[in-house]
């Protein structure tokens, strides 16, 4: 399949992909609040078995943290794993990074069993065990090479009855791939992987799975596909099988696996091939039931698609357990081909005793003939705005008594997508933001039965509630979110959790709309009065409840809304101009999926001043196009007016963006003949005190003059005669004359 098929194809599938999220909750928000506990680089988490201890692994520490009570995640113990100084300055020698690849980085942390703990670390490109004591938190660490040298390369580890199998890389470049079984038991030797024939090509282990009721351990990983021949290598999604017993064999395969097989996992149809595994979450059967109902969810990505692309796909066991089952191909050493295999026990445990013959066709037969397809042959949701990294799942109880699962899918871009599957398709219920920039989520631990998710960052430890129902304020929007862990508890009157089959919760998951029985209540709460000027710019607010919501404007006093007089924005503000049309009753409306609530209504008034002249009915008053927009201040009214001055004006100080300030060019007579009538409505004191200011002035700069022209006429002495003294005498009455005159009619024109 060529390039630039699989790029078509992907275009194609863009359609169908995943609906946006119904609600998003930015970071530190009240309403979804989450908790971080500050850590460097958190990279392995457990639970203990009783929930109320977290084991984390981070960098150059391992602590355990209580997360037993309501109060949040405390710090119990804490022990340090900080490489020495030698192994350090060894690492850069290397041509490591002293601060990026020299500390220690925490690949493993499992219980080993009651009393203990084990953990390995990279310890500066110096792979390290370390067996922790439960009780005192006190360390015993010794070499190792059960996980990876790098800090960025990963690997899968799982303990099962005090044994430890593990599926690293045990080179210092990475490029040596094993899978193995450690601390064996009765007597059994540790067995790892055969290398008479590359059994691996470069593989990304990604998690692990055990099936104690076979005695069965699997591996999820990608690696590059040997069986096709393509002009690009073509990385193919895995499934690895051993048996938890292999015992190796006796002269052929002494202490490799004689039960290593592996098959190719299939995410493909309708959508194009999501052939690079991300992530895997075993999600075991409902209690009671039998091991072959285990579920597996993976987290898909495409090796030609963008970095939005990304799909969820599921497997059982039971189907996983078929193909390991059936026929296999083998492996001609020298011409590297796959031919159809023959032998009585491939795949199978137990074969410690086989002959050589059988032995050696197990060697070379490890490859399925058959893939593992997915439930429905395709993925249960795909994405094409987001790139999942990781996921969570768990089975979810509704009122109703029905189970349906629930995801939660992390992407390293800092976002929580909460997804339930139903019958109709998959919905994301929710989007909580965790952390600002872009990082790697190298671990993520589901505690259903406390109601918490905690994600591994390189800030810390993340603890998400899995359900804040409480963010639902009114019934429709409790029951249109279809959470299955949330429903409208009638008697109380709040949104609630669902913990069961419950009759006094209204709760929809499934049902078209009009099965939704709310009872009538008031959603918009208390009417906000705001207060402007007459030719002031208003802006109400309305927020959407939710992210499918359509808002829409009414007002008791015309329907519908005129765009002559009205302007509604993107974000569903309302803007208008302030007149004794505009003033009156508004109220934000909020539709979906065919339900209407109202949101928030507001009361605009007008604000007098002392000197106001009010409009008589008589006056005319046209209708002001939106087009044209007043140069004054907007009004906000996106808070109420304090209590103590219902009728108080909104801050007028800032101008609203959304309203242009210069008129358009469809700018009526009216819209001018109001702009110019408007001082004239209302005298402005502050024009008048400028008039009378300047005439004082000019009066005091005129009586200044004349007195000093007397002053110096009468130090220059009296001129000859007396007829020059009444000259001189009558030129400065005339000049004063002049002054009273002009200041006079200045006057007057400012009047």
């Amino acid at each position: 399949m060529s390039r630039t098929v699989l790029l078509l194809c992907l275009l194609v599938s863009s359609s169908n992909s995943l609906a946006p999220p119904r609600r998003s909750f930015p970071l530190n928000s009240t309403e979804r609040p989450v908790q971080l506990f500050p850590l460097q680089n958190v990279t392995s988490m457990f639970l203990s078995s009783d929930g109320s201890t977290l084991y984390v692994g981070a960098r150059d520490a391992v602590l355990s943290l209580d997360v037993s009570g309501g109060g949040g995640v405390t710090q119990k113990q804490r022990v340090s794993w900080r490489p020495t100084d030698d192994k350090a300055a060894e690492c850069r020698r290397k041509g490591k990074d002293s601060a990026v690849d020299c500390p220690n980085f925490v690949h493993v942390l499992l219980p080993l069993n009651s009393t203990h703990l084990y953990a390995c670390g990279s310890y500066a490109f110096s792979p390290q065990d370390a067996f922790i004591d439960r009780l005192t938190f006190s360390m015993v660490n010794g070499p190792s090479r059960r996980c990876p040298y790098s800090p960025f390369q990963r690997s899968s580890a799982l303990t099962s009855d005090g044994e430890l199998f593990t599926a690293t890389t045990t080179t210092f470049k990475g490029t040596m791939p094993q899978i193995s079984r450690h601390f064996s038991r009765d007597g059994r030797p540790d067995v790892s992987l055969d290398n008479y024939v590359s059994l691996l090509d470069e593989p990304v282990f990604v998690s692990s799975s055990a099936d104690s009721a076979n005695g069965k351990i699997y591996f999820f990983f990608s690696e590059f596909g040997s069986e096709f021949s393509f002009l690009e290598k073509l990385r193919i999604p895995r499934v690895a099988q051993v048996c938890k017993d292999d015992m190796g064999g006796r002269r052929i395969l002494q202490k490799k696996w004689t039960s290593f097989a592996k098959a190719p996992l299939l995410c493909q149809p309708p959508t194009p091939p999501h052939n690079v595994l991300q992530d895997m979450f075993t999600l075991p059967p409902p209690e009671g039931s039998s091991s072959s109902e285990t579920l597996f969810y993976g987290v898909f990505t495409s090796q030609w698609s963008g970095p939005s692309e990304s799909a969820v796909c599921v497997f059982t066991l039971q189907d996983i357990a078929a193909v390991f089952s059936g026929t296999y191909r083998k492996l001609d050493k020298n011409s590297q081909r796959w031919s159809p295999a023959s032998g009585r026990h491939l795949g199978q445990c137990g074969l410690a005793n086989s002959s050589d013959a059988d032995l050696e066709a197990v060697r070379t037969g490890f490859l399925t003939a058959g893939s593992v397809r997915a439930v429905g042959n395709g993925p249960v949701l795909v994405s094409a705005e987001r790139r999942y990294s990781r996921v969570a799942a768990m089975r979810a109880r509704a009122a109703n008594g029905k189970e349906f699962p629930l995801l939660f899918l992390v992407t390293d871009s800092g976002f929580l997508h909460k997804v339930v599957l139903s019958d109709q398709e998959p919905r994301i219920i929710e989007e909580v933001q965790l952390f600002t920039g872009p990082q790697p989520v190298r671990s993520l631990t589901l505690a259903s039965t406390k109601g918490v998710l905690f994600v591994g960052t390189s800030d810390g430890v993340v603890a998400v509630p899995l359900a804040t129902c409480s963010a639902h304020r009114t019934c429709s929007q409790c029951v249109l979110s279809r959470d299955p862990l949330c429903g409208w508890s009638q008697s109380r009157r709040v949104c609630t959790g669902v913990s069961g089959a419950e009759e006094d919760v209204i709760q929809n998951l499934e049902d078209g709309i009009e099965q939704i029985k709310c009872p009538e209540e008031e959603t918009a709460g208390d009417i906000r009065d705001v207060s402007v000027s007459l030719n002031q710019a208003v802006r109400l607010q309305c927020e959407k409840p939710s992210n499918l919501a359509v808002l829409s404007w009414t007002s008791h006093e015309r329907k519908p809304l005129p765009e002559t007089l009205f302007i509604r924005s993107p974000d569903g503000s309302l803007s208008f101009l302030a007149s004794a049309r505009t003033l009156g009753a508004y109220s934000c409306e909020a539709e979906e999926a065919g339900l209407r609530e109202v949101v928030v209504s507001y009361r605009v008034l007008d604000t007098f001043s002392p000197r106001s002249i009010v409009p008589q009915p008589g006056d005319d008053f046209e209708d002001i196009s939106t087009e044209t927009t007043v140069s004054q201040d907007a009004v906000s009214a996106q808070d109420p007016p304090s209590a103590g001055d219902p009728r108080r004006p909104a801050d007028t100080t800032q101008a609203d963006p959304d309203v242009p300030s210069k008129p358009g060019p469809s700018t009526s007579r009216t819209e001018n003949r109001i702009s110019m009538d408007a001082p004239r409505r209302e005298k402005s004191f502050h024009g008048e005190l400028v008039v009378v200011s300047l005439l004082l002035a000019v009066c005091v700069c005129v009586m200044a003059a004349g007195a000093l022209a007397l002053w110096r006429q009468k130090k220059a002495g009296p001129p000859v005669g007396s007829s020059a003294h009444v000259d001189d005498s009558s030129k400065t009455n005339d000049s004063m004359e002049i002054c009273s005159l002009e200041a006079g009619s200045e006057l007057k024109s400012g009047e």
